[in-house]
């Protein structure tokens, strides 16, 4: 199933990325013939920059692949909810689909907090399609927060 498989590949990132001490999130960008052209994990504390989450780093490399500035026919897969930043460059590339899965609540942008996507003043609105492998996405996060607390995993 095509979205099993890249929500894996965004699952994959996700683990570098806790392995590296980054939060675990992961996203991939796909094109509409399934060709991945992207992928990335959070590399905010190894770059040292705020921006460096997962959806940026692998929007920026798709762009810079692919030689343009929009996504308009590219699907993002990202294990996430996007926090506001994020959604806010979603919707700048034109991304055509988001495919999510765990919820934010405490710092989502897209179905929680500032819904960036059901503003006026947002000039693109991806397809979204939220929950894809929600529980690994979860534990994955849990765990990684437990062992930062002290509690192990």
């Amino acid at each position: 199933m095509v979205f099993r498989s890249n929500m894996d590949l965004a699952l994959d990132e996700a683990r570098l990325a806790a392995a590296r001490g980054e939060v675990p999130v992961g996203a991939v960008v796909v094109a509409a013939d399934g060709t991945v052209v992207a992928s990335a994990g959070n590399r905010t504390r190894e770059l040292n920059d705020p921006t460096a989450h997962a959806e940026i780093l692998a929007i920026r490399a798709a762009c810079d692949a692919l030689g343009v500035e929009r996504l308009g026919t590219h699907d993002l897969y990202v294990t996430l909810e996007p926090c506001p930043m994020c959604a806010g460059a979603i919707s700048n590339a034109r991304i055509r689909r988001l495919y999510y899965g765990a919820g934010d609540p405490k710092s989502g942008g897209t179905a929680h907090g500032a819904r960036v996507f059901s503003h006026a003043q947002c000039h693109h609105r991806p397809e979204i399609y939220d929950g894809l492998c929600a529980d690994e996405a979860e534990q994955l996060l849990k765990e990684f927060f437990a062992s930062k607390r002290g509690a192990g995993a």
